[in-house]
């Protein structure tokens, strides 16, 4: 889901590509550096309280690593902003945010097309639950990556939408993926510490996920020269309305951490 996803499906071109791309790492760096008091708030309810500070470093960092490259092509950067985000990124962040990233970025090696965006999108929420051992309904990043993967996915593949239509509906399922991370119980991480404590607090992974799609599409549009199109509610999500329903939404038993 890269800001240089080309809308022709031809031919990529890497250099044009690649700064779209460093331009993505820059918008992302400065929207964490602006985010991370709130990211800080957010984690200190349920976790340790270094998330924001974790992240705007890290990021800070990577987007100096992108700057340098000469003649970035796509893989280049998102395999430099991947592994300086793990050598910066404190806890579980790093690999998660970071190695990811470095094992997704091999989808592409071709260029940024609308079929190697999606396997790089898909390929990276595969590492992210692998290496976290998450998935939908844990209160972790996953909550907000699975729908918007799935979301992207289908809005190229069975809908023929455009890329930048089709990213904008996967900002729109991570948006709701996160407000599904509010009302569940934490069963990964630091927040599962806390057990039914940890209801009614917003995962902060989930969060920080959230606001690097929404920067990659502001940086997308931006780069098509186009407005970020309007969606509506109708986008695919994982978890669904079924989900909410599930013991998660059980009332807490008092013995019960």
């Amino acid at each position: 889901m890269s800001g240089g996803t080309r809308t022709d499906g031809g031919a990529a071109d890497d250099a044009s590509d690649g700064d779209a791309v460093v331009a993505a790492v820059e918008a992302v760096a400065d929207r964490i550096e602006g985010e991370r008091d709130h990211l800080t708030d957010l984690d200190s309810a349920i976790g340790d309280a270094d998330h924001g500070g974790n992240m705007a470093r890290g990021w800070a960092a990577a987007a100096e690593a992108a700057r340098d490259l000469d003649d970035p092509d796509p893989q280049t950067v998102c395999k430099t902003v991947g592994k300086t985000l793990m050598a910066e990124v404190g806890g579980a962040s790093g690999p998660l945010f970071g190695g990811s990233l470095v094992f997704a970025s091999a989808e592409l090696d071709g260029g940024v097309t609308p079929e190697s965006a999606v396997a790089f999108a898909e390929t990276y929420l595969e590492k992210v639950e692998d290496r976290g051992d998450a998935r939908v309904g844990d209160q972790t990043m996953v909550d907000a990556l699975t729908p918007a993967v799935h979301t992207f996915k289908k809005s190229i593949e069975t809908d023929e939408l455009p890329p930048l239509e089709a990213l904008a509906k996967a900002v729109d399922a991570a948006e709701r993926g996160v407000a599904f991370t509010v009302p569940i119980r934490a069963k990964k991480g630091r927040a599962s510490y806390l057990g039914w404590r940890s209801v009614g607090h917003q995962d902060p992974g989930a969060t920080s996920a959230l606001f690097i799609l929404e920067e990659l599409l502001a940086v997308a549009a931006d780069r098509l020269d186009a407005e970020v199109p309007d969606v509506d509610a109708t986008s695919p999500t994982i978890p669904d309305e079924g989900a909410a329903e599930s013991d998660d939404a059980t009332p807490p038993d008092p013995e019960d951490g």
